[in-house]
């Protein structure tokens, strides 16, 4: 592709991201794609970068837009006006390049009007910083989500949000069912992806420079699973081990569940658990090529009440992967920070307390609840935990360290880091640890008068010698259907 006929892609892949908002950027940037085939891994890859960047620094493009009068704010035309104020402000071009690339000439975009000549040619010679522009602007932060960030990270607040607007890193999880670090790193190496043992995840590798690893054998052989380092510690923290009960009240996809089941080294029970059974689909394949045999799953449906009501206090640990804003994987996913809306926020914080709320009485006594979210945002994170435990005086905080070192210290000998495990709670940011940002608390269920009472939540059905067989009797195996 011509210069000019990435920047009509690129205005037209924005376009498709603006006017199906509803959709993540990605699903939508695949769909994209899938229909152009013509359209090859190089320019894709240019193209797909771009418009990554775009949305990014899209609300200090959009300012300049509104400083400058530029008609595309105001009209149906804003992913053209922002692409050639991204080429102004941000690559320097002149207004003559800019002209030369919108001359309507064959899979260009059509020439430049006068009223769009004139804002251009007020930004010409400027960069996307101006010392006009609110700190919120600067950040590429909506006005409301500001105060939020701010009560999270206080005078730091900048740099971190700063920091989420970097470009992520790959990062893999060895499934330690089929292979060590060492050995999934070769397997890796022979493919020509060259890796670095990530710096807290005791399992987990980062690529060193971005590749696709899907279709090589490492991965197609179950030795590897794309997942974030913040991820895998958040499913550390759950502390699986050979012969628990555990339930992934949230799982989704099955991510966290694909390392719990690791962790167990099938042998005991987990039961992933989603409303939406579509989900939980699509995680039959993942199961079979990670090779955990020790999964159920289940769907949060009317069908499933009675058998939900007969599991309380049945598991050793349940984890919460609520649903969130998702502000911590705005590295990822950079349309987010303009799609959400306050009354997202709103709506999510009562659904987080319900789901708390029924997932606690899944644990048992002197059993662990794990609550984590991929948000930055208090009012999903400590201000939820604070309003839990009042309302659920049978459960007590347990302070990430002790966690830590119970989950994570006791196979690797290495002890919680300072800058992870100074307070209460797991709080990870790009700035401060290279993960997404994540949020996790780890509660224990105080036991009942007559049972021991544990300070950390790490006592298995057979550790405590009672029999497997009940557990395991409603055990489903993976049916293989996708």
């Amino acid at each position: 592709m011509t210069p000019g006929a990435r920047v009509a892609a690129t205005i037209e892949l924005l376009d498709e991201i603006v006017s199906r908002s509803e959709r993540p950027a990605d699903l939508v940037a695949n769909a994209f794609f899938r229909t152009r085939r013509f359209i090859g891994g190089g320019d894709r890859r240019a193209v797909s970068e771009r418009v990554w960047g775009i949305l990014r620094r899209w609300g200090q493009l959009r300012w300049w837009l509104k400083r400058t009068g530029h008609p595309a704010d105001q009209t149906n035309a804003l992913p053209r006006g922002i692409v050639a104020a991204d080429l102004m402000v941000v690559e320097g071009l002149g207004l003559s390049d800019v002209e030369a690339i919108f001359d309507g000439g064959l899979y260009r975009p059509h020439p430049l009007d006068d009223a769009e000549r004139r804002a251009l040619r007020q930004m010409e010679g400027h960069s996307l910083s101006h010392p006009e522009q609110p700190d919120w602007v600067r950040l590429n932060v909506q006005e409301w989500v500001a105060p939020h960030l701010k009560e999270a990270y206080g005078e730091a607040w900048g740099r971190e949000i700063a920091a989420l607007a970097t470009p992520p890193p790959v990062d893999l999880r060895v499934n330690r069912l089929k292979a060590t670090v060492e050995e999934a790193r070769a397997a890796l190496a022979r493919e020509g992806i060259e890796t670095e043992p990530t710096r807290f995840a005791p399992n987990g590798l980062r690529l060193k420079r971005r590749l696709s690893v899907v279709a090589g054998a490492a991965f197609q052989s179950g030795l590897v699973e794309v997942q974030d380092e913040g991820s895998q510690l958040v499913a550390g923290l759950v502390d699986a081990r050979p012969g628990m009960s555990i339930a992934d009240y949230c799982a989704g996809a099955g991510g966290k569940t694909l390392a719990i089941a690791a962790g167990m080294n099938n042998k005991g029970r987990v039961v992933a658990m989603d409303v939406l059974e579509t989900r939980l689909d699509r995680s039959a394949q993942r199961l079979r090529r990670a090779g955990a045999h020790n999964v159920e799953r289940r769907a949060l449906g009317a069908d499933n009440r009675k058998w939900l009501k007969r599991q309380a206090g049945a598991f050793d640990r349940v984890l919460v992967d609520a649903p969130c804003t998702g502000t911590g994987t705005w590295r990822r996913n950079p349309d987010g920070r303009w799609t959400l809306r306050p009354q997202d926020l709103a709506e999510l914080v009562p659904k987080q307390a319900a789901i708390l709320d029924a997932a606690a009485r899944l644990v048992k006594p002197g059993g662990g609840l794990v609550y984590a979210t991929c948000s930055v945002l208090p009012a999903e994170n400590e201000r939820q935990i604070e309003a839990f435990l009042e309302r659920h005086p049978e459960f007590e905080s347990v302070p990430v360290a002790d966690v830590w070192r119970d989950a994570i210290s006791r196979d690797t000998g290495v002890e919680p880091p300072a800058e992870i495990a100074s307070g209460p709670y797991l709080r990870l940011s790009p700035l401060r640890h290279g993960t997404d940002g994540f949020f996790a608390a780890t509660l224990l269920r105080k036991a009942e008068e007559g049972e021991d009472n544990d300070r950390h939540p790490d006592r298995s059905r057979a550790e405590r010698g009672e029999a497997e067989g009940p557990v395991l009797a409603t055990h489903q195996q993976d049916d293989g259907q996708a």
